[in-house]
C-alpha cells in the first residue's frame, strides 16, 4: 500500500490503472516472500493465489470488480515467473509500464479476454 499511495496518492483504492498496478504488484511481492520459504515458484504461486482469492472473496466488491481484482492478481502471479529474481524496483518500473497499457472493460465486459492483460474499469 505504501509504494503505492507513494506512487499514486489515494487514486490505487479506485477501478483504474493504478489498482491494477497494485493488485498485480501485491501478487508478484507475496509470491516472491514466500519463494524464499517454499524454494518453489509454483509452490509459491499456490499459496498466494488461495490468500489473495479469500481476500478478494472476503471484500464483498461488486461480482465486476471482484473479477476484476482477481484477474488482476492472476496476471501478478504469471508475471512473478519472469520478474521472481528482479529486485522491487525493476519490478514497479514492469508494473507501471505495462498498467499504463491495461484494458478498460465496458461493464459488461469479461475480464477472461485479457489473459495476460491487466484490466480496470474507470478513468
Amino acid at each position: 500500500m505504501t509504494i503505492c499511495d507513494d506512487l499514486f496518492g489515494r487514486s490505487h483504492h479506485r477501478s483504474n490503472k493504478a489498482n491494477a498496478f497494485r493488485h498485480a504488484l501485491w501478487n508478484v511481492l507475496i509470491c516472491q516472500k514466500t519463494l524464499k520459504k517454499t524454494k518453489n515458484k509454483k509452490k509459491s504461486i499456490i499459496w498466494t493465489k488461495k490468500v489473495t482469492d479469500l481476500y478478494e472473496k472476503m471484500t464483498q466488491n461488486e461480482i465486476l470488480e471482484q473479477n476484476m481484482d482477481l484477474h488482476n492478481n492472476e496476471v501478478g502471479r504469471m508475471l512473478f515467473f519472469d520478474l521472481f529474481d528482479q529486485n522491487e524496483a525493476t519490478i514497479i518500473d514492469f508494473l507501471n509500464k505495462k498498467s499504463q497499457n491495461a484494458i478498460k472493460l465496458a461493464k459488461t465486459e469479461s475480464v477472461h479476454n485479457y489473459k495476460d492483460q491487466l484490466v480496470y474499469l474507470e478513468e
